[in-house]
């Protein structure tokens, strides 16, 4: 039972298909994303349609007669159809998706270019919305709700969320504890909010003064050679050798460039003229020069080295002595220039990049204990947590992640912001801030692309930045940037263009239209809080919506990543605003997150504990939001995770603060994907939950799981009828049933488990028990799709099935594996990997072919492919027994077989070749089968079964991409 009044759009319906279609088109190449995306980085942030769509939903009301009475002359909402498309329209969908998609997986698989992107319209989040739509909705709001409705997110992050409904001119409050996020969500969100365009000059005018100072304090430490341009400098670790004290360099390879016909790679010298050299030097060698075989080579493997003085190994663990005891060291080995003629290219370092490195290093301990005193330079130790790899290699403290030179560029930066502070306040006076804030973000983007941490790209030619990755991966070489005229100047167009890219979709959506000057800008309120989500600076029943987008279990430990820019901005964003940044580092005892590390000294229970603390974190925030939720707002949550324990966290949260989930929404967030799905399968959609406030039952009958059980598995049952329709599949049609199954046990909170506690006690139902039941009902409901009709082969067999069918790749991730084969049967991971027919690896699982599963000798009696069995328990060693004699042996000899085995007869037999048609990808590449066990069934089937029903084949364009793997943003 729920409260009853205004119904929103959200609870009725969300355009699941064309959103997810529209997200993936934003993020599918990473030189088009959204302009929020390049002002600082902050991982995992949403796309903004998805964003725009799920907070305007949410407050929109469910269209009705009463709503179309009420605005006569609005077309938008004359009818249920017209009112869908107004969303659409509002959130920037100004055409159909559904059918340009269709149209470029048609030209993809002839091997076409279309004309233009195939959509004939813009990116969505490039739309800016009429004025006359926006009052217009303003309208039907402030009817729905008496006023304008706010919208808060109490974990804002990147700021999706709150930046998309400001757009719309909804009022906003923007939240984070981070204090890294916290600027963000006011650089990105609140300032372009409030001064648009107008800033842009000031920004451009000041960032300029700074570029050049911090330019003449450097330049003397980064000379060129005549009308060169520095791309990049590129460095390798090294180690004493144990044996000769000479330096190691420790290089994976010695590739610089690989394309044909312009290799590039370099040599490594260790004697010159019969004289052993201390350091080696490296030459580059370009061309034909270059010899394939060594620049491949290199010195260094799997964490351990080879020595090239003696050629003998050095052991990972004395590499990480030395470096923890100060004995790595660095060594230029190459620099990525541009010519007078634009010609990109190597060289090998001169003796003048020497003597500047040199007398950078002289310079930087000149200044650093001054620095490190006035609070230019960092002073914080890198802490414990869950990534220690710095640690490993020395990399102790915060300025250990940088060079001397390039910390010499951070600092003076931090110098010269200090500096120019008093300038920009004297002339701007109360707008001096904002200008000032925005700048500060430079450092950010600075420091995530000149580290020890950033790298060199061989494929592509360019700077990796620190965080390509989620994580502190240690770098055996690395890229550092043009300190002097390149870092900041380019830091300076990277801010212009984001601040620029984000006033301006805020100024152009909501223009006046041309001639009605008086409407002038539309107004944005924009409040950013930096504080606990479990406690937000609200009065009680203040927000209309509470849209949020919370951190998702133990994907991603924002804090312990942010302490990287948190240091630093501490020391130039924290003069402007000290509050954000109050703490050494950020506050991990109150971060939202499940994080085993903090509870290291625990032991073997240290995972549980940090299961249990999360979920009492997300259910002290969600109770705080139902406390500054009004009594008829709505919470949407949006989450994306594929393990059970963290939507059984996650659901807990919501039950144990009284939310029920109304309904959800699966959108499809990931990136675009290759045709070809040999690749490692992962979850692509985000579920929104779409959740109200809880009203008491009127009666004490206690509920248990058996008295709910036909519900949620009718409610599994709908959810993939309902959401197969909207391009829904795999492991995303599991996920699309976790948010009904919620639903179903919120509608009846509290509810118990139908097994007591060790003590026989009633105990409150695990959301995780319901969610078994419902995977359990997909198994069933897909199979016999599948099959054809309803049938269980056996327990193996299922397991195969459904996992091409739910994957459509060989590859996936090992938790989903888990739980699909728990709800085929009650199996576990090692059984299916003793009987063969899975291998597993570091976090994944691989189902293997035929001939990987051959038995022999003693193993015989085991599950697997035996030519020589008298008998099969297992239907799948039955298939793919035939199907190796057929591949070894050819396919006579496989027919023997299956007439001595009765198979072309045996109705369970031809069931599992029937499923296995319909679940294994029919792909074909220049006419070879992707997979292929589906060439060899085909054939099978053609010539021996003609009860099996053999789909077609879809031929794959040779210009795909074969190797691109499923990607969700990280930004």
């Amino acid at each position: 039972m729920t409260t009853s009044k205004p119904r929103v759009l959200i609870e009725d319906w969300l355009p699941v298909e064309e959103l997810g279609i529209e997200s993936r088109r934003e993020r599918g190449a990473a030189s088009a994303l959204p302009p929020l995306s390049f002002l600082h980085i902050w991982w995992a942030r949403r796309p903004l349609v998805a964003s725009a769509a799920v907070a305007l939903a949410g407050v929109m009301p469910a269209w009705s007669e009463q709503l179309a009475a009420a605005f006569p002359n609005a077309e938008e909402v004359h009818t249920e159809s017209a009112y869908r498309k107004w969303l659409l329209r509002l959130v920037g969908i100004w055409g159909d998706p559904v059918a340009g998609r269709r149209r470029i997986d048609a030209a993809n698989a002839a091997g076409a270019k279309l004309k233009g992107n195939g959509y004939g319209y813009k990116q969505a989040f490039r739309n800016s919305i009429a004025r006359n739509d926006i009052d217009l909705l303003h309208s039907v709001l402030r009817n729905t709700w008496g006023e304008l409705p706010i919208i808060a997110d109490p974990t804002a992050g990147g700021g999706s969320i709150p930046w998309a409904a400001s757009r719309l001119g909804l009022p906003v409050v923007a939240n984070d504890l981070n204090g890294v996020a916290a600027s963000v969500l006011r650089a990105g969100v609140e300032i372009p909010a409030k001064r648009g365009l107008d800033l842009l000059p000031e920004i451009k005018k000041w960032g300029g003064i700074l570029v050049k100072r911090v330019e003449k304090q450097l330049k003397t430490f980064f000379p060129l050679d005549a009308g060169e341009s520095i791309i990049a400098y590129i460095w390798a670790n090294a180690v004493p050798c144990p044996r000769t004290g000479r330096l190691v360099p420790l290089l994976t390879d010695k590739w610089l460039r690989k394309k044909p016909g312009k290799e590039a790679a370099v040599k490594l010298i260790t004697s010159v003229e019969g004289v052993e050299l201390q350091e080696p030097r490296f030459e580059v060698v370009l061309g034909r020069g270059v010899d394939k075989g060594d620049a491949a080579l290199g010195t260094m493997s799997r964490g351990k080295a080879v020595s090239p003085y003696d050629s003998l190994v050095i052991d990972g663990d004395y590499i990480k002595e030395a470096a923890q005891t100060g004995k790595m060291t660095q060594i230029l080995y190459a620099v990525a220039i541009r010519k007078p003629s634009g010609e990109r290219t190597f060289r090998s370092p001169s003796d003048q990049d020497r003597e500047a490195l040199e007398a950078a290093s002289r310079r930087f301990n000149e200044v650093k204990d001054g620095w490190f005193a006035t609070g230019i330079l960092p002073i914080e130790e890198f802490p414990d947590g869950n990534d220690l790899r710095p640690k490993y290699y020395g990399l102790d403290r915060w300025i250990d992640f940088y060079t001397p030179r390039q910390a010499l560029v951070h600092g003076t930066f931090g110098e010269e912001f200090a500096k120019l502070i008093p300038e920009v306040r004297k002339e701007l006076g109360s707008d001096a801030d904002d200008v000032l804030f925005e700048l500060a973000l430079m450092q950010g983007k600075a420091l995530n692309w000149n580290s020890r941490l950033s790298s060199w790209d061989v494929s592509r030619q360019k700077m990796r930045s620190v965080f390509d990755r989620h994580d502190f991966a240690f770098k055996w070489t690395f890229a550092e940037f043009e300190g002097a005229a390149a870092l900041y100047s380019w830091c300076l167009d990277q801010l212009t263009d984001a601040y620029g890219g984000i006033a301006r979709l805020l100024d152009e959506t909501g223009a006046p239209e041309l001639g009605d000057g008086e409407a002038g800008r539309l107004e944005r309120q924009v409040t950013v809080l930096q504080g606990s989500a479990a406690s937000i600076a609200l009065p009680d029943g203040s927000v209309t919506h509470i849209c949020m987008d919370p951190p998702y279990y133990d994907n991603v430990m924002y804090a312990e990543l942010s302490d990287y820019f948190y240091v630093w901005e501490k020391r130039t964003l924290g003069r402007l605003i000290p509050d954000y940044f109050h703490d050494d580092l950020t506050d991990k005892d109150n971060e939202a997150v499940a994080n085993p590390a903090r509870f290291a000294t625990m032991g073997k229970r240290k995972t549980q504990l940090a299961d249990l603390d999360y979920e009492a974190k997300m259910t002290a925030i969600f109770a705080e939001a139902k406390r500054v939720l009004a009594d008829g707002g709505v919470l949407s949550v949006m989450f994306t995770h594929k393990r059970a324990e963290a939507w059984d966290t996650l659901g807990m949260g919501l039950l144990q603060a009284g939310f029920t989930i109304e309904t959800s929404w699966p959108v499809n967030t990931e990136s675009e994907v290759s045709l070809h799905q040999a690749n490692m399968n992962s979850a692509a959609s985000t579920i929104m939950l779409v959740c109200r406030k809880r009203v008491a039952r009127d009666d004490d009958h206690k509920v248990y799981l058996d008295d709910i059980e036909h519900d949620i598995r009718q409610a599994a049952r709908d959810a993939v009828t309902r959401f197969q329709d909207d391009g829904i599949d795999g492991v995303d049609l599991l996920l699309s049933t976790y948010g009904p199954t919620l639903s179903v046990i919120s509608q009846n909170w509290p509810v118990y488990s139908s097994t007591p506690d060790t003590d026989g006690r009633d105990r409150l139902l695990r959301p995780e028990e319901a969610l078994t039941l419902a995977r359990e009902e997909i198994v069933n409901l897909r199979r016999t799709r599948l099959i054809g009709k309803a049938a269980k082969i056996d327990t193996l067999t299922d397991f195969v099935l459904l996992a091409w069918d739910t994957f459509g790749a060989r590859e996936f991730p090992f938790d989903t594996a888990r739980l699909l084969a728990l709800a085929v049967g009650g199996l576990d991971i090692d059984h299916l990997e003793r009987a063969k027919v899975v291998s597993k690896g570091a976090g994944k699982v691989k189902l293997l072919t035929p001939k990987e599963r051959l038995r022999r000798g003693n193993d015989s009696e085991l599950p697997g492919v035996i030519p020589d069995a008298a008998s099969f328990e297992y239907m799948i060693d039955a298939v793919d027994t035939a199907l190796y004699i057929a591949e070894v042996d050819g396919q006579q000899a496989a027919k023997r077989f299956l007439d001595r085995h009765g198979y072309t007869s045996n109705a369970v037999f031809i069931s599992a070749l029937q499923g296995l048609v319909n679940a294994i990808p029919r792909t074909k590449v220049k006419g070879a089968w992707v997979v292929p066990e589906a060439g060899l069934i085909d054939t099978l089937c053609t010539l021996y079964f003609d009860d099996v029903t053999l789909p077609e084949a879809t031929e794959m364009a040779a210009s795909a991409d074969p190797d691109q793997n499923t990607l969700f943003d990280v930004d």
